[in-house]
């Protein structure tokens, strides 16, 4: 058996855990957030985002207290992630659309999928994708509580007309900058370790 038939199969070994339930029921949600929102039912389209965002929070938490930690949920988990930080900026760019703003958006697609296509590359080797390190885990928290605030208060947001309050554009943008930042040092606290392995597995053959 290949190095990556063999890799794909241990992944499955123990898999059938409540964090990866949890992965899973947070993947569903990403069309139904995506599809609610562009229909405008913004306040429901907000609930269900925070509540998949919480469910990262207790998948993992379930996962360390009750030794449910499995090789499926270690991709499983960030894949969620992955798709559910692509969506809200899909989102977040159609709705900026006219603003400048959503070329600073894009920059987010394109690490997830340089991110992604990383891990495909380590995954066809045999290899496991790194592990998320703790710049990784502040840009997904800032990115999360940021893109959640402009979805809710930004210019025509969920929560706009009921609060009576709107970012200012130059605050959206102070905003989303820093979390560009964040998710460019995540990115490039990824490349060490991916070319590490890379090396090593070079020098296995």
């Amino acid at each position: 058996m290949s190095d990556s038939k063999s890799n794909i199969k241990g992944l499955f070994e123990g898999c059938l855990t409540i964090p990866n339930l949890l992965s899973v029921i947070r993947i569903l949600l990403i069309p139904v957030f995506a599809v609610l929102f562009l229909q405008e039912h913004y306040i429901i389209a907000i609930a269900i985002i925070i509540f998949a965002e919480l469910t990262d929070l207790f998948d993992g938490m379930i996962a360390r207290k009750f030794n449910q930690v499995s090789a499926l949920g270690k991709i499983l988990d960030p894949i969620a992630d992955k798709l559910s930080q692509i969506s809200i900026v899909i989102v977040l760019i159609i709705k900026y659309w006219d603003n400048a703003i959503k070329y600073l958006f894009m920059f987010f697609i394109i690490k997830e999928l340089v991110m992604l296509i990383g891990g495909a590359i380590l995954i066809s080797k045999g290899l496991r994708p790194v592990a998320a390190e703790m710049w990784g885990k502040v840009a997904t928290t800032v990115f999360c509580v940021v893109m959640i605030f402009v979805l809710a208060f930004g210019e025509g947001g969920a929560l706009c007309e009921t609060t009576n309050f709107t970012l200012p554009n130059v605050v959206t943008w102070v905003l989303v900058a820093i979390s560009a930042i964040c998710t460019l040092g995540s990115l490039l606290g990824y490349i060490p370790g991916f070319l590490r392995q890379m090396k090593e597995k070079k020098e296995e053959k």
